[in-house]
C-alpha cells in the first residue's frame, strides 16, 4: 500500500494586519517629526534700529540738526507767543516777494487782533462778530488755493470796529486801511501787488500798536 504524503497548508497573513502595521509605523514617524519641530528654537523678529541721534557740536554741546525754514519760524511764533506790534512791523518790512508773505502776514495779524479782541474794554457784540468773521476767513490758510483777500478785509473791519469803540483819533487811519484792503487782489505776483501788500501790513502794524494802548473808554 502506497504512503500518501499529507502536507499542512501554510497560513497566509491577513492583508489587513499588514495595513495596520504600516499605519502604525507612519503614525510613530509623524509623531517624532512633529515633536522635533515643536522643540526646535524659533528665530526672533529683528529688533527695530535705534533712533538716529541728533548731531551735537563737540565744542558747544549744542544740537546741530536741521533747523526750520524762516516760514516755519513765523508759523511757530504765531502759535507759541503773543504777536506784538513790533513783530508785525518787522514782518511787514521783510521780503514781500516771498510766495508765503501774504499768508504768514495774515496769520500774524490775525493772532494779534484775536488777542486784542479778548480785552475787557473791547468785548462788545460788534467786535466779537467782526472777530468771528476774521477767524472764519482765515480758517483755511493752510490750503494752497485759499483766497487771502477775505482775510485782509475782515482784519481791517475788526480794527475799524475797535477804533469806533474807544479810539476816535484813529478814525482816518482805520478808514484808510479798510480802503487798502478793498483794493488788494489777494495775489502777490507782480511788484505792484507786493508793494500794496507791504503797505497794508505796515499800516496794520501801526494801527495795532495804537489799539494796544488804553482806550478812552477805560
Amino acid at each position: 500500500m502506497a504512503d500518501i504524503n499529507i502536507q499542512r497548508k501554510k497560513n497566509t497573513p491577513s492583508p489587513w494586519l499588514l495595513i495596520l502595521l504600516v499605519l502604525a509605523v507612519v503614525a510613530v514617524g509623524a509623531y517624532f517629526l512633529l515633536r522635533a519641530d515643536a522643540n526646535a528654537p524659533r528665530a526672533l523678529p529683528p529688533s527695530p534700529p535705534p533712533p538716529a541721534a541728533t548731531p551735537v557740536d563737540s565744542l558747544s554741546g549744542a544740537e546741530t540738526g536741521p533747523r526750520p525754514a524762516p516760514d516755519d519760524v513765523n508759523s511757530l511764533a504765531a502759535e507759541s507767543a503773543p504777536v506784538t506790534p513790533e513783530v508785525l512791523a518787522a514782518f511787514a518790512a521783510s521780503d514781500a516777494a516771498r510766495p508765503t508773505y501774504g499768508r504768514e502776514g495774515l496769520r500774524l495779524l490775525t493772532a494779534a487782533l484775536v488777542g486784542l479782541a479778548d480785552r475787557d474794554d473791547l468785548r462788545t457784540p460788534l467786535i466779537q462778530t467782526r472777530r468771528d468773521d476774521l477767524t472764519s476767513a482765515t480758517s483755511r490758510l493752510e490750503e494752497p488755493a485759499a483766497s487771502l483777500r477775505p482775510g485782509y478785509v475782515a482784519a481791517a473791519a475788526l480794527m475799524q470796529a475797535m477804533q469806533q469803540q474807544g479810539y476816535p483819533e484813529l478814525q482816518p487811519a482805520a478808514q484808510q486801511l479798510s480802503a487798502q484792503a478793498a483794493e488788494l487782489s489777494g495775489r502777490s505776483a507782480t511788484a505792484a501787488e507786493q508793494q500794496a501788500l507791504r503797505d497794508y501790513f505796515t499800516r496794520a502794524a501801526d494801527l495795532v500798536r495804537a489799539l494796544s494802548a488804553p482806550s478812552v473808554a477805560q
